[in-house]
């Protein structure tokens, strides 16, 4: 895992929009998909973060950010969040997920974060398998809707500290 490079924001942006597309997540034309879209913005204010194979390709990213971030949409003082995970459809199954949000785990600790706290749609099991993996739990109380038709639900993870 390591920091996004400029060269890489309009592919990374392609790929995060794919991959919530081909889940089902969004319409093409939504003010979500062009945000999903728009990885440059992303880098710019909060820690954009990839994987990538062993040729350089980017074939997984995530969006890692504290309270006061532009991204930030439930974290509180003492907390991180990260936001926009996506792995490319022919990577998956390969562990890239989890160790995107390993490393938003150890980003949070190095900013002296007491824990993390997520959104996620419902129907991503995947990604709640590998919430509850790393010791996420349900919080229910912090669940939202960001617009009509829009569920989210909530996930925290303590940090040791």
């Amino acid at each position: 895992m390591r920091a996004a490079r400029p060269s890489e924001y309009a592919e990374i942006g392609a790929l995060t929009l794919h991959a919530y597309t081909l889940d089902g997540l969004l319409d093409d034309d939504s003010d979500y998909a062009r945000e999903l879209g728009d990885a440059a913005h992303r880098a710019e204010h909060a820690d954009l973060l990839v994987a990538v194979a062993d040729d350089e390709k980017v074939v997984g990213t995530v969006t890692f950010c504290l309270p006061g971030s532009p991204y930030a949409e439930l974290s509180r003082e003492g907390q991180a969040e990260f936001r926009m995970l996506a792995v490319a459809p022919e990577a998956r199954g390969q562990g890239i997920g989890e160790r995107l949000v390993r490393a938003c785990l150890d980003r949070a600790a190095r900013c002296g974060c007491t824990s993390v706290v997520i959104s996620t749609r419902p129907q991503m099991v995947s990604a709640h398998r590998i919430y509850q993996r790393l010791l996420f739990e349900r919080t229910p109380e912090l669940d939202w809707n960001p617009e009509p038709g829009i569920e989210l639900i909530a996930y925290t993870r303590a940090l040791e500290g």
